[in-house]
């Protein structure tokens, strides 16, 4: 567990660090925490990921140092960062194969245990076990690193709001905001700040929005051409589902994203009662019991209609 991830930490100085595909706050503030206290150790390291980092994250330090998996040079470690399952490392997977240690530190309870080492633990947010990692280590949190693991939890708590957030997250957070890192501004950059062709976007998929079983369901369906409309992206998208599930009688919230590479991208929300990760998993997904996704094929319209079956089933199953 965090022994065995400090030990693989200071066995290994070739470490390259794999962020999931369509990286949220979670996987890139871990992953950029976890590059700057490898940098402090004199380590050399790499981030690597299918996608960029989205506009968002950018003002996040050392975020200009991800690279995708075919500039990465092999390493002998490497380390899936927030990854429920191997198959959200994408195009990064044969790096990881390739390497002779593997570690694998995320905060899902799908999680399946995939690398040789694994440091899987329940967590607000898998920035809580790198802080520990870090930690554990006598690395001291300077303002980069701490920047990086603040933006890791407040993303997958939403800013301390959700269920997952502990005691311990808040112990965490404290000894973040001792550093001095700049609060307002990092705020205002993950929460506060919205790009207009975002906010279309967003617009449109909950004007999209179809409710079922008496409101309890929310489904919307959005395609490569609605994005374009907006003159938005794919990681525009982000924060979308969180918007469905606060509707007032929701229980259950889908978003179904059609993707570049043909694929349809879905993510899923319960608020109280609905594990989500039950419907995730059905269609090889994961993640937590109120905060899931999973790829399916398409066409979108049909996807949805397997998502709402499986989410009517959820309902009568463990809400009723």
């Amino acid at each position: 567990m965090l022994q065995d991830a400090v030990r693989f930490l200071r066995t290994h100085d070739d470490i390259l660090l794999i962020a999931h595909v369509s990286p949220d706050g979670d996987t890139l503030g871990s992953s950029f925490a976890l590059y700057g206290a490898l940098l402090e150790l004199g380590k050399h390291a790499q981030v690597v990921c299918e996608d960029p980092v989205p506009a968002i994250y950018r003002f996040l330090p050392f975020s200009d140092q991800l690279i995708p998996p075919e500039q990465a040079k092999p390493a002998e470690a490497v380390i899936c960062v927030d990854c429920a399952d191997l198959a959200r490392a994408g195009r990064c997977e044969p790096l990881f194969r390739a390497a002779k240690a593997t570690l694998n530190i995320d905060h899902h309870g799908t999680n399946d245990r995939y690398a040789a080492e694994n440091y899987v633990q329940k967590a607000g947010a898998t920035g809580e076990l790198i802080y520990n990692v870090i930690t554990c280590m006598k690395i001291s949190l300077n303002k980069n690193i701490a920047s990086c693991l603040y933006a890791a939890i407040t993303t997958d708590t939403g800013n301390f709001s959700y269920s997952n957030t502990t005691p311990d997250t808040l112990r965490i957070a404290a000894d973040i905001l001792d550093t001095g890192i700049d609060l307002p501004y990092l705020n205002r950059s993950l929460f506060r700040t919205i790009p207009f062709h975002k906010l279309k976007l967003h617009a449109l998929a909950v004007g999209k929005t179809t409710l079922y079983e008496h409101g309890r369901i929310g489904v919307s369906c959005i395609t490569l051409e609605d994005i374009r409309s907006c003159g938005a992206t794919n990681e525009d998208a982000e924060g979308i589902i969180d918007s469905i599930r606060d509707i007032d009688s929701v229980e259950v919230a889908a978003l179904l994203r059609e993707s570049e590479d043909g694929m349809v991208r879905v993510s899923l929300r319960g608020k109280s009662c609905a594990d989500v990760s039950k419907i995730a998993t059905r269609f090889g997904g994961g993640g937590h019991r109120l905060a899931a996704g999973c790829t399916m094929k398409p066409p979108i319209a049909e996807a949805g209609e397997q998502i709402l079956d499986c989410a009517k089933e959820l309902l009568l199953g463990s809400c009723d």
